[in-house]
C-alpha cells in the first residue's frame, strides 16, 4: 500500500502494509508523533487510525510555547 505524506512542503512516498497505523508511518518516517497531526481532507485523523487504501495525508506540525 502506498501512502503519500505531505510534510514542510516535501511529499514522499511510504510503503506500508495494509492496515498499517499513521503511528506506524511515523515511526518509519522518523517523525515523533507528539510533534505533528494528520490531517486528509481536511479532517485530523487520529494517530491510532488504520489505513486500508492507498492514501494521501499532510502533516501538520504541532507548536507549543509559553
Amino acid at each position: 500500500m502506498q501512502v503519500s505524506v505531505t510534510h514542510d512542503g516535501d511529499v514522499q512516498q511510504v510503503e506500508c502494509d495494509e492496515g498499517s497505523t499513521i503511528h506506524e508511518i511515523l515511526t518509519l518516517m522518523e517523525i515523533h508523533p507528539s510533534t505533528v497531526l494528520a490531517v486528509h481532507d481536511g479532517t485530523i485523523i487520529p494517530h491510532d487510525s488504520q489505513l486500508n487504501s492507498d492514501v494521501a495525508i499532510e502533516l501538520v506540525t504541532v507548536s507549543s510555547g509559553g
